[in-house]
């Protein structure tokens, strides 16, 4: 497999109002790679794109950004933005959340793996890896969920809920972005398990998540309901899952 050119990875990075947080991601993200990064955008009203356009005029062949009309999911920001790779010929591409949540020295270690490997999940869940400034029903809720979607699915990945991941575009071709019908964080179980029942191997590496220090959680009860039941449409759907793959 070849080494990838940094110029040819891109960082995908959802946001919905997230003023207080960009410029700390970027500082982050510049110190650690020479990544490109793409916002998109759904429509925040806090000037989250402003600071992302000032920004931009600084840095115009390495920050780029789709505008949404409105807030239309986690979901479909990431399928626009693997859509919006594809395009532009990259050949990789990373999720990270805007949040401060995932370090920037943790992508950096997920660059450097997608190196040698097709999917690359920061794992909270393996050695070495962690959650720091959670309460005990979000560590519950969240290890239980990737638990439960581990046991349906028959995945060995233990953190099969997390979102900060990196894709060899040829498995997202594989995929094919716009067949993925889960929203919220389920979207990352359907992501994962549709990568492995194209047969390609997932490797985990530890990263340590950081609780945000700034804005508001996205996470809801719709969206724990929305595992508990999507995760079973998925076990079901199996067969013509790989089918439209092969």
């Amino acid at each position: 497999m070849a080494a990838l050119n940094l110029n040819t990875v891109l960082v995908i990075v959802p946001t919905y109002n997230e003023v207080e947080n960009i410029a700390a991601l970027l500082e982050g993200i510049f110190q650690h790679t020479d990544a490109h990064i793409l916002f998109v955008d759904d429509n925040s009203t806090d000037g989250t794109r402003d600071i992302i356009r000032t920004k931009m005029s600084a840095h115009p062949e390495r920050i780029f950004i789709l505008e949404r009309a409105g807030k239309l999911g986690l979901g479909t920001a990431y399928v626009a933005g693997f859509k919006w790779a594809i395009a532009q010929k990259y050949q990789a591409v990373v999720e990270m959340d805007a949040d401060l949540s995932h370090r920037a020295e943790d992508l950096a270690k997920i660059l450097a793996a997608l190196n040698i490997h097709d999917v690359v999940v920061g794992s909270r869940y393996i050695e070495n890896g962690g959650t720091l400034n959670w309460g005990l029903s979000r560590q519950l809720i969240s290890r239980g969920g990737s638990l439960y979607s581990r046991i349906i699915l028959g995945m060995r990945v233990r953190d099969l809920t997390g979102g900060f991941n990196g894709w060899r575009v040829p498995v997202l071709k594989k995929i094919n972005p716009d067949s993925i019908k889960s929203e919220g964080y389920t979207f990352q179980i359907e992501l994962k398990f549709r990568a492995h029942l194209a047969g390609f191997k997932i490797e985990e590496l530890p990263i340590i998540f950081v609780e945000r220090r700034a804005g508001k959680s996205k996470m809801s009860g719709g969206i724990v309901f929305e595992a508990i039941y999507r995760v079973w449409q998925l076990a079901l759907a199996r067969r013509s899952m790989i089918a439209t793959m092969t």
